[in-house]
């Protein structure tokens, strides 16, 4: 991937560029982006320049053969890490490690490089599981950095949501990451940095990737998409600048509908004051079949939230609502108070919050709808 192939980030690519030219590459560095805001595109096209022989304009080549291992992302001395778990998919290992599933990863790199974390686990096939960076990976990252390098270059690790890493994990590799041999070079990309263990984080030069305006992520989904739509403009407004939050959005139109219609009957419940179809509303959401579907349920709703404030504040031209939704938020923003909103999302957020750390999912959604019930 050549810097020119990803939209917007000219600051950020004007920073990678100069590390390269200067000769002054940090052994570590820490991108923290918003879910699917491009860290890993620029990781890529980063490494891609750093390899390239015949650097012009700022950016790679794109033809040397360095260019075409890494675009394909078959070059030897470039190494996936990111969070798995046991699973169908597996390559026969009792302990797997990101190599176990390396034939998918490099499928869902190349067809979306912006991905979200449960495109990741739909595509490894371990919905429903929690997936981390265990001791098992820190042992063969260990063991390839044992190893001379295949070509005269850098070795390149990138580590994708280093969050997911325990505490014996990042002990072992604390001193590879502090003193690498030669040329070496660790990138790690993490959506929740104050997640990221200390000891780690403190050993990196930390990059933010900020989130894209709305311009910006139309071009970039238009591009992946191949085609240009009023659906695409809408969805690159509503999606906080992130390319694969819009992506995924476009892609699950079917299972955003049946969020939808969850929302639509737990605010009619509340509103109409009816205690018991609200509970019915949040058994549905318990039921969904992954704890990943029902953090996506909640960023849903969280969105919807938002454009009810919009609504209420005569900001409708800003809020970015389908045509065939306009009528259900204007309603459901004219029978609220005020001061609703930001209630919802705090519970919104609190249950999100308690679903990720494995809270049971029907205790959870329980106390959000009666908490919404009673805040009407």
């Amino acid at each position: 991937m050549r810097f020119s192939d990803i939209t917007g980030h000219d600051s950020i690519k004007k920073v990678l560029t100069a590390m390269a030219d200067s000769g002054r590459v940090p052994h570590a560095m820490l991108f923290y982006e918003n879910e699917g805001c491009g860290a890993l595109p620029l990781a890529l096209a980063f490494v891609q320049y750093l390899e390239c022989r015949h650097r012009h304009d700022g950016d790679s080549c794109g033809e040397c053969p360095s260019c075409g291992k890494i675009s394909r992302l078959i070059h030897p001395d470039l190494h996936f890490i990111f969070p798995v778990a046991g699973g169908p998919k597996a390559d026969s290992s009792s302990k797997p490690t990101s190599d176990s599933y390396m034939r998918y990863w490099r499928e869902l790199v190349l067809k979306n490089p912006y991905f979200l974390e449960n495109d990741l686990f739909r595509a490894l096939g371990i919905e429903g599981k929690a997936g981390n960076i265990a001791v098992a990976e820190a042992k063969s990252i260990l063991e390839k950095l044992s190893l001379s390098p295949v070509e005269n270059g850098y070795r390149s690790f990138i580590v994708w949501l280093p969050e997911k890493m325990n505490t014996e994990t990042a002990n072992r590799l604390l001193k590879a990451v502090e003193e690498p041999p030669e040329k070496t070079l660790f990138i790690f990309i993490t959506h929740a940095p104050e997640k990221v263990l200390q000891t780690i984080f403190s050993r990196c030069l930390s990059l933010r990737i900020p989130p894209q305006d709305k311009t910006e992520v139309e071009t970039a989904v238009a591009r992946l998409c191949g085609e240009d739509s009023d659906e695409i403009r809408i969805q690159s407004g509503i999606c906080g600048g992130s390319v694969g939050r819009a992506l995924s959005a476009l892609s699950g139109k079917e299972e955003e509908t049946g969020f939808l219609d969850i929302f639509a009957d737990l605010m009619n419940a509340v509103l109409a004051k009816d205690l018991y179809a609200a509970l019915e509303t949040g058994d549905a959401i318990a039921a969904l079949d992954s704890r990943e579907k029902q953090k996506a349920f909640c960023t849903f709703a969280g969105d919807c939230i938002r454009k009810i404030f919009m609504m209420q504040n005569c900001m409708e031209q800003i809020s970015w609502i389908a045509p065939q939704e306009s009528a259900f938020f204007k309603e459901t923003a004219a029978r609220l108070q005020p001061g609703f909103c930001r209630k919802a999302l705090d519970f919104i957020d609190k249950a999100s919050a308690l679903i990720d750390r494995n809270v049971n999912a029907k205790i959870v959604f329980c106390d959000l709808v009666n908490r919404m019930f009673l805040s009407v």
